[in-house]
C-alpha cells in the first residue's frame, strides 16, 4: 500500500498558502506559485532587515550634519568633539534631539566645540 503522508502534506501546503495571503492571482491560490513567491519574499525580508539598519544610520548622519552646519561646524569635527568630551549619545538620539529640540542640540554642539578647543594638537612624529 502506498503511503502519501497526506495530513502532513496538506498542513504544510496550507501553511504556505496562508503565508501567501494578500498576493495576487496564482501566487495566493496555487501551491507551486505561492511557494516561490513566499520564498522570495522571505529572502527580501531577511536582506532588508539588515539594509534598514544601514539606511537609518545614513538618515541620522544627514540630520545631524544639517543641524551642525547651522552652527558653523562639520559633522566629522562635531563627532570628534563629542568623542573628546566623552559624550555617550548615539547617532539615533542625536538626530532626534537635532530634529525636536534645537536649544538642547545647541548645548551639545557647544560641549563638542569646547572639547575641540581643549584637545591637544596632534604632534607630527618626525622619522
Amino acid at each position: 500500500m502506498r503511503v502519501t503522508n497526506s495530513p502532513a502534506s496538506r498542513k504544510r501546503r496550507g501553511r504556505m498558502l496562508t503565508a501567501a495571503k494578500g498576493f495576487r492571482l496564482k501566487r495566493s491560490k496555487l501551491y507551486r506559485y505561492a511557494s516561490d513567491a513566499v520564498d522570495h519574499g522571505r529572502q527580501y525580508a531577511y536582506r532588508d532587515r539588515r539594509t534598514k539598519k544601514r539606511t537609518f544610520r545614513y538618515l541620522w548622519q544627514i540630520r545631524i550634519n544639517a543641524a551642525v552646519r547651522e552652527t558653523g561646524l562639520t559633522y566629522s569635527r562635531f563627532m570628534e568633539g563629542l568623542k573628546a568630551a566623552k559624550v555617550g549619545l548615539d547617532r539615533k538620539v542625536l538626530s532626534d534631539i537635532a530634529a525636536q529640540d534645537a536649544v538642547a542640540f545647541g548645548e551639545i554642539v557647544n560641549i563638542a566645540k569646547a572639547a575641540l578647543k581643549n584637545k591637544p594638537a596632534a604632534t607630527l612624529a618626525k622619522a
